[in-house]
């Protein structure tokens, strides 16, 4: 999809140089992917504590193997 952004020169060059590549829209990509990536591990982390986990998995395990 090709969109026209107003994006700051120094940003997008500091993000070219951060991601190695040289062509703006990859740069952007790879800069895009990787806040999203960051947006939910922020929003998995936000659930410490509030989800009680059993620490069941060797059970789980031997019932997967005697099926």
């Amino acid at each position: 999809m090709r969109t026209s952004l107003n994006i700051d020169d120094t940003m997008l060059f500091e993000v070219m140089q951060e991601t190695g590549k040289n062509n703006r829209s990859e740069a952007i990509r790879i800069a895009l992917a990787a806040f999203l990536k960051q947006q939910r591990k922020n929003k998995i982390l936000a659930l410490r504590g509030k989800v009680d986990i059993e620490d069941n998995w060797q059970q789980l395990r031997e019932l997967e193997k005697a099926e």
